[in-house]
């Protein structure tokens, strides 16, 4: 094949253009193999809320609280740093504190007027709307991995009772005896409300003496997918099968990309007449507000008027974390997408006090 001087001279501008080209593309970063920032990741914990005074709380106390949700805050991140994702970090960080007796969830839940312990679960996935849930379970040792369990493995979404411990048999899942949840301290708990309050069934939990609680987490991975989860024994001496807001989607528990994820822990009644999880997504959703802001006008405002008491732990697709509550304190902890790690029990100011 023959070629004129004008055909090489165009032939070779054209191999030029596209040399520069592909420079080009390396410097703008379109073609480049240089890693790109990593996506952020956040997590948040509770532990519960309620009557949680500093000047009832011994150094010991508060030392060991701290401590527990320190490890339940490093088990749920440690997945979320290792590129697990928001799922896995939300069980995680909740099995902690089910195995942990500071709290209202697995061993150390509280006891029902039969003297025994249920418990109650709920996971959701942000990305799917996908979730599981459970009600009045007595033999399984980690209920949230039931819950998750549900939601990947049937196409249902909540189990109550026997079905839901038969539905475990088929999985390896740890089952346990109901004395393993027992602890002393919570069975002279529900003595003493016995005793001492003809209405005690309808007393919330954490507003005891010893004032512990449902657990939760939140959780945002690296892929930009966001999860939800609660856990608890429910109320202290509760009578007649009682279901709170714990496994109850929307109002305990709840999680959308779109929005955010939230995890309840109060007076569950009113948790699921204000569907308090949801209301918070809803308003983000549809009003246009902020994480904050909306959770804050649930919590302090809308709530209340229903007269609840109690709390959330909220995060949204950027990684901003939102803990409000209404009671004189809430066991909570978090690491948000810039990496600023929180861990507090009382009301801002009695926190301020106590860790100076």
């Amino acid at each position: 094949m023959r070629y004129t001087f004008s055909s090489l001279i165009g032939m070779l501008a054209t191999v030029s253009l596209l040399a520069g080209s592909t420079l080009l593309l390396g410097c703008n970063g379109a073609a480049s193999s240089e890693p790109s920032a990593e996506a952020p990741i956040a997590l948040a914990i509770h532990g519960g809320a309620g009557v949680i005074s500093s000047d009832a709380m011994s150094d010991d106390e508060d030392a060991a609280y701290r401590e527990a949700l320190h490890e339940a805050l490093d088990a749920g991140y440690a997945v979320l740093e290792d590129g697990g994702t928001s799922l896995e970090a939300v069980e995680a960080a909740i099995m902690v504190m089910e195995d942990n007796p500071l709290f209202n969830a697995g061993h150390g839940a509280v006891f029902t007027s039969d003297d025994r312990v249920e418990l109650d679960a709920s996971i959701m996935d942000g990305a799917t709307r996908n979730a599981g849930a459970l009600t009045g379970v007595t033999t399984v040792r980690n209920p949230i991995q039931l819950a998750r369990t549900i939601m990947h493995e049937s196409p249902h979404v909540m189990m109550a009772g026997e079905g839901a411990e038969v539905f475990a048999d088929g999985f390896d899942l740890e089952r346990v005896d109901n004395e393993y949840f027992h602890t002393e301290r919570r069975l002279q708990q529900a003595r003493e409300a016995r005793s001492n309050d003809a209405t005690s069934s309808l007393r919330l939990s954490e507003d005891m003496d010893a004032p512990l609680g449902t657990v939760g987490a939140v959780a945002l991975d690296r892929d930009g997918n966001l999860a939800a989860g609660t856990s608890t024994g429910g109320m202290t001496n509760k009578q007649f099968g009682r279901v709170g807001d714990s496994p109850i989607i929307g109002a305990g528990t709840y999680a959308d990309n779109a929005t955010c994820a939230v995890s309840s822990t109060g007076h569950g009644e009113y948790f699921i007449r204000s569907v308090v999880a949801h209301d918070i997504a809803a308003r983000m959703q549809h009003g246009g507000q902020a994480l904050a802001d909306a959770a804050d006008a649930v919590i302090h405002d809308a709530l209340p008027d229903l007269g609840g008491t109690g709390g959330v732990i909220s995060l949204d697709a950027e990684g901003t974390v939102a803990m409000p509550f209404n009671t004189e304190g809430m066991y909570r902890a978090s690491i948000d997408a810039d990496g600023e790690r929180v861990v507090r029990i009382y009301g801002d100011a009695e926190e301020a006090e106590r860790t100076e």
